[in-house]
């Protein structure tokens, strides 16, 4: 691992390796000393891939020099759990059971599929490693069954490996096995078994490099961060605000103000809108307190005539009711998995359209998605902006 950080981070202009800390010294391209203690180096954070052992050696000299840490190694004790706990209270510490970008995406694939097939599927994890690796199962196979378990109503019982003749599988277990053999640089499997079918997820590692370049990220990640524990997750998120950009034309935005708040008459409108086969989307309700509410809705520009048809017989039955139907719009739409967990995204998209002079018609938010309307005329400047804030 020593090997593949410092050429991984050989091609990274913005990270410098100034020292390594090995009990057995070796050519490098920088200075080895054998104890974090007797290492003079000034540095923003260590990178650890020991052994859980080594943290009680450190941990007091990291917490002294005020070292991030990025703890990339598995296997620690309760013991050792609670003193990273506690160094996180002080320092800003990167943890996670692999370092690999990719488990995370596998990470999220596992909660979604364990929420989506439920109790009714039996699950079971298969982790393969080379033959020298100390610990098991792995801390990614751990990691793997708490995301199953996340998704889960009832939590499933971790069972490792299976021996005897009486070991049938029994309702809420959750399997774990361990392969050790050759080079294996780390294969994982996640598996869910229904009434005749199956479904695996996957994921397999060929080189250390993948392992380095995660550590070096998280290192970028954490460098200069307030004292906490920091996970892929997070970094990811933090990276991942928006993700996803869509534009939807050929739309019109149909308003009505001044309806007498009662739900029938809503319930009468939306009804014969659909029997008219007018698909409406961005519905807005607003307002109350004056006994009056008004409504907004997005419909596709082609069915204007039905929709109008609809809105002004409404309008008729109700003559205090105001309408006002606007074509040539478009619906723009940004979407990412880290706005669920991460404020200001929406204050960074409004922004960003109110510098423009962009005006917005129409706004309909969900925990990871935001959809506003606009002119269409403004749609590549707007496509444009965005793409410029959230580096897309």
């Amino acid at each position: 691992m020593g090997a593949a950080l410092t050429e991984m981070a050989a091609q990274m202009a913005d990270i410098r390796v100034v020292a390594g800390i090995d009990v057995q010294a070796s050519e490098r391209p920088y200075p080895i000393y054998p104890t974090l203690a007797s290492c003079p180096v000034e540095a923003d954070v260590l990178i650890d891939f020991s052994t859980p052992q080594a943290l009680h050696q450190w941990a007091p000299v990291a917490r002294e020099r005020g070292l991030a840490l990025v703890a990339a190694t598995t296997g620690y004790s309760k013991e050792e759990l609670a003193l990273v706990d506690k160094l996180s209270h002080e320092l800003a510490i990167f943890r996670s059971g692999n370092m690999s970008l990719g488990i995370n995406v596998v990470q999220q694939l596992v909660k979604e599929a364990s929420k989506v097939l439920g109790e009714q599927y039996d699950v079971e994890i298969i982790e393969r490693h080379h033959r020298e690796k100390k610990d098991a199962p792995s801390g990614t196979a751990q990691m793997l069954a708490d995301s199953v378990n996340e998704g889960r109503v009832e939590r499933l019982e971790y069972v490792f490996g299976r021996h005897g003749t009486e070991t049938k599988r029994q309702r809420g277990e959750l399997g774990i096995h361990s392969v050790r053999g050759g080079t294996i640089v780390g294969d994982h499997e996640v598996s869910f078994y229904g009434k005749d079918e199956a479904l695996t997820i996957s994921h397999q590692i060929t080189s250390r490099q993948v392992f380095a370049t995660g550590a070096l990220y998280g290192a970028r990640y954490i460098a200069g961060k307030k004292a906490g524990i920091y996970s892929m997750a997070d970094m990811v998120t933090e990276r991942s605000a928006v993700t996803t950009l869509l534009a939807q034309r050929e739309q019109a935005l149909i308003s009505l103000e001044h309806i007498p708040r009662d739900m029938a008459l809503i319930t009468e409108l939306y009804g014969s809108l659909a029997e008219s086969d007018v698909f409406i989307d961005m519905i807005s309700h607003t307002g109350a307190a004056n006994g009056y509410i008004a409504i907004s809705f997005t419909i596709n520009e082609g069915d204007i005539k039905k929709a109008s048809e609809v809105v002004r017989a409404f309008q008729s039955a109700h003559g205090e009711v105001s309408l006002n139907i606007s074509a040539g719009i478009t619906k723009l739409t940004v979407e990412g998995p880290g706005m669920e967990l991460q404020s200001g995204v929406a204050h960074r998209v409004f922004s960003t359209m109110a510098m423009a002079d962009i005006p917005i018609f129409a706004v309909t938010t969900s925990e990871s998605k935001i959809a506003y309307a606009i002119y269409s005329a403004d749609v590549t400047k707007a496509v444009a902006l965005i793409k410029e804030e959230f580096a897309i």
